[in-house]
């Protein structure tokens, strides 16, 4: 198994390395990147952006340097639209702080060398830090990810067990029919219509709308703290979780059904084994071999690709959030930071779920095989 694991870690790098220089490369064919967002700053009304991207040597030393190594725009020699009539050396200066005197190729790398010890710079109009902009959303994404995680294996795995015990009997068909009908509801669809009916929208004002937190949670008790952060996760949670359930329900149940069918089922109960210790003797752990193995890359999901619509709705400013307002920004040093950290992150659970396979199944040997 550690020749395995060694493979994969290994494989990790050129993957890792493939995708930034792909994103990179496709960023220099966008238009509109930050130099020219600042340049319409300038000439429309928001004058006050020359005093944070070029007013002094100062400013420009000291931001100049982590910049740099942040981009994956137009070359310096590109052809700013409507620059007319402002300094060219006001725009050389530009180019310079933020990294576009250098070529393509080593912007590149001296990003890719920094991202190594997990320098991802400052992002360009925000005043901080990539990585204080991230641990700052982190609350908000961690909350969704790992309670919509938590709560749909508590639920749906117990009810698809179920369903596979009673296959074809009354239970099944009308807990099928809801999981059907919830899995074809769109969930920002679905939390609109909660924030109509229960968040004061329209009808009743049972639940909070916007944030995790109230405004007093500072003066609550750890009681009172518990409940107002879990009051505030009822309708985000139902939102995203929804169609989760469904798809995690299923699969439990046809897993345990493809086992349950199986010779070696009917061997245990003709040796007089009770139905409860074929289930959960012999049937469960071959049968959850799936559904287990599974948990690292659904908690990845949900934590960082499932939330976008959900956060705007509710007002949650997560990761999601975040990475969306910087792409349209064209800050680039967010947007490079979020896609290196969420593809590491995701090569590292394909990783632990192919573990947690040999954990759940020992007879299971990956080392046997080409990775």
């Amino acid at each position: 198994m550690g020749a395995y694991i060694l493979k994969r870690l290994l494989l990790m790098i050129p993957t890792l390395f493939g995708i930034m220089l792909v994103t990179f490369a496709v960023i220099q064919f966008v238009p509109g990147g930050p130099i020219e967002r600042i340049i319409a700053q300038v000439q429309g009304t928001d004058v006050d952006v020359t005093a944070r991207i070029g007013g002094g040597s100062g400013s420009e030393t000291g931001r100049s340097g982590d910049v740099a190594t942040q981009m994956g725009d137009q070359s310096a020699a590109v052809k700013y639209r409507g620059a007319q009539g402002l300094d060219p050396e006001f725009i050389k200066s530009l180019e310079k702080q933020f990294g576009f005197d250098k070529p393509a190729y080593e912007r590149f790398f001296i990003m890719m060398k920094n991202y190594l010890t997990f320098n991802f710079g400052e992002s360009y109009f925000r005043d901080k830090s990539v990585i204080q902009l991230m641990i700052e959303k982190m609350p908000v994404s961690i909350s969704l990810g790992l309670w919509l995680t938590l709560i749909t294996y508590a639920v749906s795995v117990p009810l698809g067990i179920r369903k596979a015990v009673r296959d074809g009997s009354n239970f099944d068909i009308w807990t099928s029919g809801v999981i059907i009908v919830g899995y074809a509801i769109p969930g920002f669809i679905l939390a609109i219509m909660m924030v109509v009916l229960f968040a004061g929208g329209s009808y009743f004002s049972w639940f909070p709308l916007r944030g995790l937190t109230s405004d007093n949670f500072d003066q609550m008790n750890w009681i009172e703290k518990i409940l107002d952060y879990a009051w505030h996760l009822v309708l985000p949670l139902i939102a995203l979780g929804i169609s989760s359930f469904a798809t995690m329900t299923l699969l439990t149940k046809n897993s345990f059904l493809d086992e349950i069918r199986k010779q070696y089922v009917m061997t245990a109960r003709a040796k007089g084994l009770s139905e409860r210790r074929v289930l959960y003797g012999h049937v469960f752990r071959n049968a959850m071999l799936l559904v287990i193995s599974g948990f690292p890359g659904a908690f990845l999901s949900a934590f960082f690709a499932g939330s976008l619509l959900i956060e705007q709705i509710f007002t949650l400013d997560g990761l999601g959030y975040l990475t969306y307002t910087a792409a349209l920004q064209r800050d680039y040093p967010v947007v490079f930071a979020n896609l290196y950290i969420f593809t590491l992150l995701g090569l590292i659970v394909a990783l632990i779920s192919d573990l947690t396979y040999t954990w759940i199944d020992p007879r299971i040997d990956f080392e046997s095989r080409e990775v």
